[in-house]
């Protein structure tokens, strides 16, 4: 038996080439590869010894010959092929190991030019992988090095891999070629100045019951990067899976929660917070959140970035919950969570904040792609566009209820104090009809004074700035942007309120 190795991620293949020759094999290696393996102490055969040809052009040509493709291609149970291969003196091979060149990280270097780039290129080693996959009744193909040890296995075991893992193993080569393939062809139309193509590549993660309708099929994926505050690479502890809504609103929630730093929790029904607030401690967020909204919670989603002790989920006991998130969890909390079996509990990593990243909606016939909005400008007092100033209490909840409002579906006013929420108007025609919505929240809990209202949009109208007041708010954020900002400001300043504009914009759609 022989199997060809020419690999440029290097990880575990000496053990690999090691282990297959105590079994007996055969090992015919290319270039850095053949040299790696040699000064580890592994007898390998040139592959300029099978070819009978020189590695020519740099190296660009070594393993683009019959006596390569022939050996990998060639049909064992075909009679004609074997014929042929013997009439030219063509051995079989039985196991090819390839990655190819480094081309992703490459064009990753912030100083690369094109001639690196096409360089980095791999000719021979995508050939020799879909050469192998094609052949996969015969022939065992391997990319990637956490493999090794099945094939490993399965070769101590019987003699070579089964056909079944060699099936598998033959997708992962065809996925392997093809990610490759979809990263040159977008460096290489960038630098042509040829319209972009969009390739998209992700794993999935499970097939759900079904989508936002018992009706609608759906299925869950995840990219290949892994990001902070993502319920794409959570891991589910306890209680039943995910649903397609579930996993809508935890990302929403998550969206939310990597906005802060102090202590902090947020209840979530259908995408928008019900409940918000910053605390002492975590068992203090979660009751400031519960008290902001007792009815919306109800059978919502729970999200907080500190560790969940055995006090705060005490507390959510009594209440039915669909999800809790958080960064880590006590085992006393986790104690008490079992006793809920269908609570989904999920442990979230909650690290990097701000991180650049895609968002893709679909379209009919098409779709939107634009950078997720991960930036947040904090609210200073130089940003005071009335005569009158907000007070460091206003402004705290300024800023906090900034954070909160730009989740919020458009149009969307949020009404804060002391770091909670207190009403929140979601998605409405008109920006007045989401303030109503908010300030007569905030009335029914009792809060009538020194309130702060935030809004995702700027206020062209006075009269949101007039409604706001009656019902006891003294401080106003928006973005601003209006041509007609004027008329907002004199209305504030005739009314005593104090306004910020901001200057960024935060409709959610």
């Amino acid at each position: 038996m022989k199997a060809l190795i020419s690999v440029s991620d290097k990880r575990g293949v000496l053990d690999f080439a090691k282990a297959l020759k105590d079994m007996g094999w055969d090992i015919i290696a290319t270039g850095g590869t053949m040299k790696m393996l040699e000064e580890g102490g592994v007898p390998v055969i040139g592959i300029s010894d099978i070819t009978g040809f020189p590695e020519i052009c740099g190296g660009r040509v070594k393993t683009l010959h019959p006596k390569v493709h022939g050996a990998l291609l060639g049909r064992r149970d075909n009679e004609g092929d074997m014929a042929q291969l013997a009439e030219n003196g063509i051995g079989l091979i039985d196991l090819v190991c390839v990655n190819l060149y480094p081309f992703e990280a490459t064009i990753a270097k912030p100083d690369v030019t094109l001639a690196d780039a096409i360089e980095n290129i791999d000719i021979g080693g995508p050939s020799m992988l879909r050469s192998a996959a094609k052949n996969c009744k015969s022939v065992t193909v391997v990319c990637e090095p956490d493999d090794y040890a099945t094939v490993l296995d399965e070769i101590r075991a019987n003699g070579n891999t089964t056909e079944a893992t060699r099936l598998k193993l033959s997708a992962k080569a065809y996925t392997h070629t093809a990610l490759y393939d979809s990263h040159i062809a977008e460096y290489m139309r960038k630098q042509a100045g040829l319209p972009e193509k969009l390739f998209i590549a992700m794993d999935e993660v499970q097939t759900l019951r079904y989508g936002e309708n018992p009706h609608q099929e759906a299925k869950f994926y995840h990219t290949a990067r892994e990001y902070s505050y993502s319920v794409a690479t959570a891991r589910q502890i306890q209680g039943k899976e995910l649903s397609y809504n579930n996993i809508q609103d935890a990302n929403a929630a998550l969206e939310i929660v990597s906005e802060f730093s102090e202590p902090f929790c947020v209840g979530l029904k259908h995408m928008n917070p019900c409940g918000a607030a910053v605390g002492a401690d975590v068992l203090d967020a979660w009751t400031r959140a519960y008290e902001a909204d007792k009815v919306s919670i109800y059978g919502g989603i729970v999200a907080f970035n500190r560790e969940v002790n055995a006090e705060t989920a005490l507390a959510m006991k009594p209440l039915f919950l669909e999800i809790v998130m958080a960064p880590s969890y006590t085992d006393e909390a986790l104690e008490i969570f079992s006793k809920k079996k269908n609570l989904r509990v999920l442990v979230v990593k909650m690290e990097e904040k701000g991180e650049k990243r895609p968002k893709y909606v679909g379209v009919t016939g098409g779709m939107l792609v634009q950078d997720a909005d991960t930036t947040t400008v904090d609210v200073k007092d130089e940003m005071t566009v009335t005569e009158r100033h907000a007070d460091a209490r206003e402004l705290a909840d300024m800023d906090f209820g900034w954070k909160i409002v730009k989740h919020v579906k458009s149009n969307a006013i949020v009404v804060v104090k002391d770091g909670a929420t207190l009403g929140v108007g979601a998605g409405q025609m008109n920006r007045v009809g989401s303030a109503e919505i908010a300030l007569e929240e905030a009335k029914a809990a009792g809060a009538t004074e020194g309130l702060v209202l935030a809004s995702d949009g700027f206020l062209p109208f006075g009269d949101t700035v007039e409604l706001a007041s009656k019902y006891g708010v003294t401080a106003i954020v928006q973005p601003g942007g209006s041509i007609r900002d004027q008329e907002s400001i004199d209305k504030a300043n005739e009314i005593g309120i104090a306004m910020l504009f901001t200057g960024m914009r935060h409709f959610k759609h």
